[in-house]
């Protein structure tokens, strides 16, 4: 049956967009305190032990993901989670913080690092015109999960409890993920779409890969940790603000707790947008330019926040650092696929994603390390502009090594094609 490389987005999205569903775990967590009866510490140990493995587990099951294939992994995917989901329920019901956080935390966390990089590296090969895009779509239901999850679990609750909840909830994330698993698949080998086809055709100038590596190759270039270290800094200052700008934002600013959980609502919209619009710019501008961008962005943003009184502008500044987050994670990809090809894309990001885990351990730390320290935030955005600083010049670094590579790949294109003439006549 032929592809619709449309299609294959949509299933991506139905993966992502089920995963993406764990964002939602505060609206879980004071229901479960107050009915069971369990610390918050205990609760809240389940979320972190999902998050911190689903990055590590991208990264372990990369190369599997690959044998394996999109559809089968995805399913694999799909089986974890929702076993993860529907397991925490019966551990609400056995009243055991141990199967919940083996369930909620093991389960899940499995199913989402697998889940996450499944379709990615298949969407890059079917969207060789448009990876930015491919990728921000498939990222964009990640981010958007939280958002439907939310009121969903929330009404839930009031209305079944608490155990049952999960129940209906892994029982959906399952079906929606076998459903995406389905239909997904790799292109054959070669494949371009008409526009690349016609463009070809005509002489024009169609973007190639600087190379085609196997993942241990990639991992030996600089240009991997290049790339891998200002990840590490984007997602760190992302999760870093995501984890305390309500409170941030009530005690620097002054905003009342409902303007704070307002903002924190508009965050997810610019979270997932951010996702989207970034990646589909970078396709025009390029993806080393995106994130030298994100760096001019957030060095501005975090040298002005200290002096920041105004509660509209406090804010604009927020959403510009998470926006930055979410593009970081959509051209990451696109990124690695530029640099090293698709051979072992799946590999290869999964290794790069290892930075999502440490991220969401350093960003949180980081910031209440500092407060507890000197009782304010204000020196967490010094922090975090010399952080970006290193950011923005590995950033520029890299840029150069990318044209430089360009030119050198232009020149011996050219010396092959005098060989062939000379060979010729």
């Amino acid at each position: 049956m032929k592809k619709n490389r449309w299609l294959i987005a949509l299933s991506a999205i139905a993966i992502h967009l089920s995963i993406g569903g764990a964002y939602a775990y505060s609206v879980y967590k004071l229901p479960i305190v107050t009915e069971m009866g369990w610390t918050e510490t205990n609760v809240t140990v389940a979320f972190t032990i999902m998050m911190g493995l689903a990055g590590f587990a991208a990264a372990l099951f990369g190369s599997l993901v690959e044998k394996m294939g999109p559809r089968k992994s995805a399913m694999v995917a799909a089986v974890l989670f929702g076993a993860g989901q529907a397991g925490a329920g019966l551990a609400i019901m056995m009243d055991s913080v141990v199967l919940y956080w083996l369930t909620y935390g093991l389960l899940s966390g499995l199913g989402m690092g697998i889940g996450y990089i499944a379709p990615v590296s298949t969407l890059v090969k079917w969207f060789p015109d448009r990876r930015g895009l491919a990728t921000g779509m498939a990222v964009l239901g990640f981010g958007s999960g939280a958002l439907i999850t939310a009121p969903v679990a929330a009404n839930l609750m009031q209305g079944v409890g608490i155990s049952t909840t999960y129940f209906i909830l892994g029982a959906s994330y399952f079906v929606l993920m076998i459903l995406g698993a389905s239909y997904i698949a790799p292109p054959e080998q070669g494949y371009m779409p008409e526009g690349m086809k016609v463009a070809t055709a005509s002489g024009k100038k169609v973007k190639q890969d600087l190379a085609q590596m196997f993942a241990r190759e990639a991992v030996k270039t600089k240009q991997f940790w290049m790339l891998w270290s200002m990840h590490l800094v984007n997602v760190t200052a992302g999760i870093m603000m995501i984890s305390v700008a309500s409170p941030m934002a009530q005690e620097i600013v002054g905003l009342s707790v409902a303007g704070a959980a307002a903002m924190v609502g508009l965050m997810g919209m610019f979270n997932g947008g951010g996702r989207l619009i970034w990646a589909a710019v970078s396709d025009y501008i390029g993806r080393p330019n995106i994130f030298v961008i994100f760096f001019v962005i957030q060095i501005i943003t975090f040298a002005v926040l200290p002096f920041t009184s105004n509660v509209i502008l406090f804010q604009i500044l927020i959403f510009l650092v998470v926006s930055c987050y979410g593009g970081g994670f959509s051209n990451l990809p696109a990124y690695a696929s530029d640099l090293f090809g698709t051979k072992q894309l799946g590999v290869i990001h999964g290794y790069l994603l290892t930075t999502w885990s440490l991220g969401g351990i350093f960003g949180p730390i980081l910031v209440n390390t500092v407060r507890n320290m000197t009782n304010s935030y204000i020196p967490v955005f010094y922090i975090f502009t010399g952080l970006i600083a290193v950011s923005l010049l590995i950033s520029l670094l890299l840029r150069a090594e990318v044209n430089k590579q360009k030119k050198q790949n232009e020149l011996k294109k050219k010396e092959e094609t005098v060989g062939d003439l000379s060979t010729t006549y």
